[in-house]
């Protein structure tokens, strides 16, 4: 089976204990506490590297020992090499970016030849014509061959696989009218679980509500690039020399003064399924307009919080619910069959509780 990190800790997390013969990790960094539980569960575990432009593995690793995590060796007919900005290749132990050259390396980007020209280079160890790759991507090689990946070289990110320019969700999101300023991170909620923070700096006089930004946010980016949480700043912190102090912004999982004005729950239910999402998403506080999938919430992590919901208010709304409805929709549902509870599940039961159907729940 071949998953994300973050895919195989859910799957931990939902009480798997192995059985597999091969176990193979890529998309992101794999963790050692990760692949020393992996390792322990039997089977082999590899470690596996490539963007998709080089179609799409381009080293491997069978892991044997979890304190020594590298990307492996190149696959065949795969060269991997660490240059430096001159394209001049570095010594073993000498950190780098990493280029890929060889038979995965994909022609370039559909009608895009201005990206193409950037990302696809001639490679100088080739023969005539042919090219290499430029990952963006920090490593060196080790004294035994293999090589290590040590981050990017600009601010792109992974969140659960997607590949993310946070430089382009801060251009959308500074592009409102009320903004002044506006930083983007990805930080970890829990190990392994990285999710989009926005830190906004309004213009004098100025506010927005958090679901004011993410429909706003969500006009012009795909779902996954818009931001899970909004922190609100006086002013963007910088070091003496000007640059962003990151170490003084706001933890955005501890809650605080700093958070963008949200509707708190009021009812006993909207309270009741707060506290389960608190608990499940890694966050101090949910507002009754939030949706459990913008805040940080995905399919398994649902199922997960479905079942909880089930065992402490006897009531189960459907995973399309949870996809579509908000905080305050899903425990209207909740106490309407309480409401209905002896009633048969009809519409003839619903509108005699005084209420219409709701759209995208079960029974």
């Amino acid at each position: 089976m071949q998953a994300t990190p973050a895919t195989w800790r859910l799957l931990l997390e939902a009480g798997w204990s192995g059985g597999l013969k091969k176990m193979l990790c890529g998309g992101e960094a794999l963790p050692r506490d990760l692949a020393a539980t992996l390792a322990g569960l039997g089977g082999e575990l590899w470690n596996l590297y490539g963007p998709t432009e080089t179609t799409i593995w381009s080293t491997a690793e069978k892991v044997t020992d979890a304190e020594q995590v590298s990307i492996g060796r190149p696959i065949d007919n795969t060269q991997v090499f660490v240059l430096d900005a001159s394209l001049e290749p570095l010594p073993v132990g000498v950190a780098g970016e990493a280029y890929i050259a060889g038979a995965g390396v994909a022609r370039g980007y559909r009608q895009r030849p201005d990206l193409t020209a950037e990302r696809f280079v001639p490679c100088p160890f080739g023969p005539p014509g042919s090219r290499m790759y430029w990952t963006g991507d920090i490593a060196r090689y080790l004294p035994d061959g293999r090589l290590e990946c040590l981050g990017r070289v600009d601010h792109q990110v992974k969140v659960r696989g997607f590949r993310i320019e946070l430089d382009e969700i801060e251009t959308v999101i500074s592009a409102h009218s009320a903004i002044k300023e506006a930083l983007v991170l990805a930080e970890a909620a829990a190990p392994g679980d990285l999710r989009l923070v926005a830190y906004i700096v309004y213009l004098p006089g100025e506010s927005l509500t958090a679901s004011e930004l993410r429909r706003f946010a969500r006009s012009s980016l795909p779902e996954y690039m818009v931001p899970s949480f909004f922190m609100k700043l006086e002013q963007i912190p910088r070091t003496l020399n000007g640059k962003i102090d990151r170490r003084a912004l706001p933890n955005a999982f501890k809650g605080g003064s700093h958070e963008i004005e949200r509707m708190p729950p009021t009812t006993a239910t909207e309270r009741s399924i707060a506290e389960i999402w608190k608990r499940a998403l890694s966050i101090t506080s949910v507002s009754a307009e939030d949706n459990f999938f913008d805040i940080g919430g995905h399919s398994l992590l649902s199922m997960r919080v479905l079942a909880e919901m089930e065992r402490t208010l006897g009531r189960r709304p459907s995973p399309r619910a949870m996809f579509m409805e908000n905080l305050k929709q899903i425990a209207e549902w909740c106490d309407r069959r309480s409401i209905a509870a002896d009633r048969p599940e009809t519409v003839e039961g619903v509108v005699a509780a005084g209420t219409r159907p709701a759209y995208g729940f079960s029974g």
